[in-house]
């Protein structure tokens, strides 16, 4: 409170005189029998004065005495201040001030409404929030002046919102139409909720309470569609990061990889573990995701390079020994993975930078970790179209896919070809593990629960196609989420497959489906 003692003291010096006259002229109270204290902590809650904030906290901590004259005095500590002035102050003879519950009832609801001259913006949030609830005629002059004077966007916000309630209950026509016009232009949950209480006791102000409630059921309306739409684009770009990969191992090379789910999982464990080495060294901890990536791209490439050269490559042109053999690794990894960290979760800590919410215009929630992933995951997107279509090892992957025997012919090493896009897939499922480390669990079970979901991406877009996978992993995202609020989120997944497989009957080859030799390999 000390280190706030001259902001109140120039807040005091703008009020009005006769507020703080009014403010000497209530303190005798304090010093006075229970009911006259009670009186008292009201009149200085509804005057505003900042003074009465550590006098009453004195009172209510029960570091408030007085003197035989009246004269009230805060202690703290070893030393005592004049209520009135703030001068030191002998407090040898003074008795303390003794309060009962009715008081301790009105102090809570005083201090609640002085909070709002706060100099500390939590307090007067929490403030202003509070007085939305009380909705009392009374804060109507305290709730002006703070007004007036708040300079912080998000709080004048919820001051309005308080000030147009009060006003709607009061006695004044005039105070409470300008209440609803506040109230209805504010598209908040919490003014239609005060609106329609107030319906019922205000029939003349029937029609225009319920214009305004309109005018909020259009604006949450719009925000409903926003945030689910802000939800559909999130949950399409953890479908995408998690369905590249997959792109190149399925959708180019034709492998069907049921390991895909292990190699997303694993990438999340490299996250873990760089995480924990940088922890030694303070300066480097901030770092440990974006350093990450690298790791698990490095990490997961050589385990899927090591896959494919020692089993993969003899199983080509064979999809069902393929799918079981990939099965059966995925299982070997989780239980590796098992022995190795345990079956419990493990926690990766999010960088500062992808911590809390983003308010958006209209006041609709954005996380900022989704908010990354979304980028990341177009970022992630448009590097791996560039390494397929301008760089020499793309351009041999093609090649290779397209026509093998001639591309042998030209001097290609189809194996070394083969081994390095397997590569590139895994180490791109374990870039996606970084960024599911941030939102999901991190466990041996990690990646099982988008397999499904990444070959319904690739199959839906067009096996090969990027841009395919790309519109497939938003538009799923999109639906998806649209669906749950009508038939909840496990049947609007099975809705979707449903949907899909009626789909590849009518187009086999998704949505963008190739042509020319890529078509024909």
């Amino acid at each position: 409170m000390k280190r706030f003692l001259p902001f109140l003291l120039l807040l005091a010096l703008a009020l009005p005189a006769r507020a703080q006259d009014a403010f000497v002229a209530a303190l005798p109270g304090l010093a006075g029998g229970f009911a006259a204290q009670a009186q008292a902590v009201e009149r200085l809650g509804v005057l505003g004065d900042p003074r009465a904030i550590p006098v009453l906290r004195a009172l209510s901590d029960g570091r408030l005495l007085k003197r035989a004259d009246g004269t009230l005095l805060i202690r703290e500590g070893d030393t005592a201040t004049e209520a009135v002035t703030g001068a030191a102050a002998d407090a040898a003879g003074a008795e303390l001030v003794r309060i009962n519950n009715r008081v301790r009832g009105a102090l809570r609801g005083a201090l609640g409404l002085l909070q709002i001259i706060s100099p500390d913006p939590t307090e007067r949030l929490a403030a202003a929030e509070s007085v939305l609830r009380s909705r009392s005629a009374n804060n109507v002059p305290l709730l002006e002046g703070a007004l007036a004077r708040e300079t912080v966007p998000r709080i004048r916000e919820q001051l309005a919102l308080a000030l147009g309630a009060s006003r709607l209950a009061s006695d004044d026509a005039e105070a409470k139409r300008a209440g609803i016009v506040v109230l209805g232009a504010s598209g908040s949950p919490e003014a239609r909720s005060v609106l329609l209480e107030a319906r019922a006791s205000n029939p003349a102000l029937q029609v225009e309470i319920e214009a305004a409630v309109a005018a909020i059921d259009r604006r949450l309306t719009i925000r409903r569609g926003v945030e689910t739409a802000f939800q559909g684009l999130s949950l399409g770009s953890v479908l995408l990061l998690a369905a590249l990969g997959l792109a190149v191992t399925f959708g180019v090379m034709g492998v069907i990889n049921m390991a895909h789910g292990e190699f997303v999982m694993l990438g999340a464990y490299t996250t873990f573990v760089v995480q924990e080495l940088c922890r030694d060294i303070p300066w480097l901890l901030p770092w440990s995701l974006p350093l990450s990536v690298p790791a698990a791209f490095l990490v997961t490439a050589a385990i899927g390079a090591a896959l494919e050269r020692g089993l993969i490559r003899h199983l080509y042109g064979r999809p069902l020994e393929t799918l079981l053999m990939t099965f059966g690794v995925g299982m070997m990894i989780q239980q590796a993975v098992r022995l190795a960290f345990g079956a419990q979760n493990r926690e990766v800590l999010s960088p500062a930078w992808m911590q809390g919410t983003l308010l958006l215009p209209g006041g609709i929630p954005v996380t900022q970790n989704r908010l990354w992933i979304l980028a990341f995951s177009l970022v992630v997107l448009l590097l791996v179209l560039a390494a397929i279509r301008l760089t020499r090892f793309g351009l041999e992957m093609r090649a290779v896919t397209q026509r093998r025997p001639i591309a042998a012919a030209m001097g290609i090493r189809t194996g070394r070809v083969d081994a390095l896009t397997f590569a590139f897939g895994s180490g791109i499922a374990g870039i996606a593990g970084v960024a599911l480390s941030q939102i999901d669990n991190v466990s041996p079970n990690l990646g099982t629960g988008y397999i499904i979901d990444s070959f319904l991406v690739v199959v839906f877009g067009g096996v090969g196609s990027l841009a395919g996978t790309l519109i497939g992993a938003f538009s799923l995202g999109l639906i998806n989420k649209v669906m749950e609020p009508w038939v909840g989120a496990v049947l609007a997944k099975v809705v979707v497959l449903v949907a899909i497989m009626l789909f590849i009957q009518r187009r086999p080859r998704g949505l963008f489906a190739q042509k020319g030799r890529a078509a024909e390999a």
